[in-house]
């Protein structure tokens, strides 16, 4: 193997590693905090608290990442120390059984250990690529596999068809392994490993050595002044309302699904939308320059709306639960995807990057922090009882219909207030071809998978 090609070989082992480990305890948390959290008052409260800890850590990385890695450490060596450290925290969540506090501030602890690593895996790799619109793509898709790969790994099938009994192995547990604290210590160790791994990856040195830290900057507050743009406020305030429902899905969906249909198996099927995330971003060109900027935004709100219709209706159909779930990949490129485009053609050539910032922190951070906030009162609110099937009957339409609402109300704020021609059609091909090279294979959350 040639040098070029054992360089891009390890770089997808460490995406790969890096996703893996996200995916396999987060998109099960909710079921297994209300198994271990059974009866304690304010249940989805602590079930939204929990989720919300990444959003609290989305905002505050960049700090971490621009206060140390940017300026004093190669990227790879605080990448190792923050897996090895997020592995002892980990573990020690999978032991914290009766004090839903206590595992709150353990997982904020570990996402503000794990959150500043999505940027740095990035940097490890352009540091080590020639030609990043080609090489990239090849090394990021892997974070994709990795997170559906998880998901594979703790349902112990790939979609029911073939059985993959891997952890069934190693613990003896044959059933209900996401409702036990298996999910985080396989997730622990594999994030030891990772960090060992990551000692041994090619130097990245600190990109910005000797430049002075500006927290407007690392924050992309920066691109404040773009708002001065009517059609760019109306934007931002849209992505950031729209990623308040956003919230709903990751946080609640798994549980929901294994109880109304696919028990053990939920995380397997959970993957459908990172594959359709795969797919709807490969034909993003091919809609873009049909539908225009505008017009991509507000199919991916209305597909927002459009789940969650599909969720508190029809809480019983299988096919329409599969439908919802595999309409992750309109939600999620057509509007975030289409959404850093716009950002990039809006903003000016110095303000870009801040302008990305300020997009993620509006999405990311802000809204989908509230949102998680928002559903755990919610579901207290309704008295959603999320461990039981008929807890679900009683509840879904109650639950989702409060994010399929407020989308609605989004999409139609957009549509009534956007009016943006500044962003030229024959353009549009292009820049999506550029932005889906950048960011190709990105899982949300994984971005957020």
């Amino acid at each position: 193997m040639d040098t070029k090609n054992y360089v891009i070989s390890r770089l997808s082992v460490m995406m790969f590693l890096q996703f893996f480990i996200w995916g396999g305890f987060f998109v099960t948390m909710g079921i297994y905090l209300l198994e271990i959290f059974e009866g304690e008052e304010g249940l989805n409260s602590i079930i939204g608290q929990a989720y919300a800890t990444h959003n609290w850590a989305a905002v505050l990385a960049p700090v971490l990442v621009g206060l140390i890695a940017d300026r004093y450490f190669n990227a790879e060596r605080v990448n190792a120390v923050c897996h090895i450290l997020g592995a002892a925290l980990l573990w020690y969540a999978a032991t914290i059984t009766a004090e839903p506090g206590l595992f709150i501030w353990t997982m904020f602890a570990y996402f503000m250990l794990y959150m500043p690593t999505l940027a740095l895996v990035n940097a490890i790799s352009f540091a080590n690529i020639g030609d990043p619109d080609k090489e990239f793509p090849k090394i990021r898709v892997w974070g994709t596999i990795g997170w559906i790969a998880a998901g594979f790994v703790v349902a112990q099938t790939i979609l029911g068809w073939v059985n993959i009994p891997f952890l069934e192995w190693f613990t003896g547990v044959e059933a209900g392994i996401q409702s036990t604290s298996i999910p985080l210590q396989m997730s622990a160790i594999i994030s030891l490993i990772y960090g060992l791994y990551s000692f041994t990856l090619p130097p990245a040195p600190p990109s910005e050595k000797g430049k002075k830290f500006s927290l407007a900057e690392a924050l992309g507050l920066d691109a404040v002044k773009l708002l001065t743009n009517k059609n760019f406020a109306i934007f931002s305030f849209s992505s950031f309302a729209i990623s308040i429902p956003l919230a709903f899905y990751y946080a609640r969906t798994n549980d929901f699904i294994a109880a109304m249909a696919f028990g053990d198996a939920a995380p397997s099927f959970m993957t459908i939308g990172q594959m359709s995330e795969v797919l709807f971003m490969i034909l993003i060109p091919f809609f873009l320059v049909r539908l225009g900027v505008k017009w991509m935004l507000l199919v991916g709100m209305l597909a927002w709306t459009a789940r969650y219709f599909l969720f508190g209706f029809f809480p019983e159909s299988t096919a329409l639960l599969l439908v919802g779930i595999a309409l992750h990949g309109v939600c999620y490129d057509f509007f975030f995807v289409t959404g850093q485009l716009y950002v990039e053609k809006k903003a000016p050539k110095s303000l870009r990057a801040s302008a990305q910032g300020f997009f993620n922190l509006l999405t990311y951070g802000v809204g989908m922090l509230i949102g998680n906030y928002l559903l755990g009162w919610w579901g207290d609110n309704i008295n959603l009882d999320g461990a039981t099937r008929q807890g679900w009957l009683d509840g879904a339409f109650s639950f989702w219909i409060m994010p399929a609402a407020a989308a609605l109300v989004v999409a139609i704020f957009f549509f009534f207030f956007f009016w943006d021609d500044e962003v030229e059609a024959e353009t549009l091909e292009t820049g999506a071809t550029s932005i889906i090279d950048t960011d190709a294979g990105e899982t949300s959350p994984g971005t957020v998978a």
